[in-house]
């Protein structure tokens, strides 16, 4: 866990969060998240704010949590896949708890008052310009 950030900060209204080890939880009911891998997703802990979980096996993905129904109002670059629910599909995250044996799964950052999610807008930007592209509108949306 971040040094930064102490569970007593969390926000208790979170009932999503297991009270131990680690629990699926389907996005967007109380979160959409966006998966990002390796250094990709390294890079943009660091330049965001807000909750994220690390997998600590596999492919080692790391999950922004961003408010529920707002990954779909962006067209994310390669590397970065929005994960939400509706359509005939759905999509679960793995959240760890906020203390004890969570393996293999931790957070980066909690959630808190103060940042209860990843902001969309800024996640996108930082992302489209750690891959290199420039963010585009999706369809139906104008060019600004």
């Amino acid at each position: 866990m971040n040094g930064e950030t102490t569970t007593e900060s969390v926000n208790p209204v979170l009932d999503w969060i297991p009270r131990n080890g680690h629990s699926l939880r389907l996005a967007g009911v109380h979160f959409d998240a966006v998966r990002v891998a390796g250094g990709l997703a390294a890079q943009a802990v660091r330049e965001t704010e807000g909750p994220a979980v690390h997998e600590c096996v596999g492919e080692r993905y790391t999950y922004f949590l961003l408010p529920p129904g707002t990954v779909r109002s962006h067209r994310w670059p390669p590397g970065a896949r929005g994960l939400t629910s509706g359509d005939r599909c759905a999509a679960y995250v793995g959240i760890p708890a906020l203390r004890g044996g969570t393996w293999p799964l931790s957070w980066v950052r909690t959630p808190t008052e103060r940042t209860p999610f990843v902001d969309p807008a800024a996640l996108h930007a930082v992302l489209c310009r750690l891959a290199g592209r420039h963010p585009r509108p999706l369809a139906g949306e104008e060019s600004r």
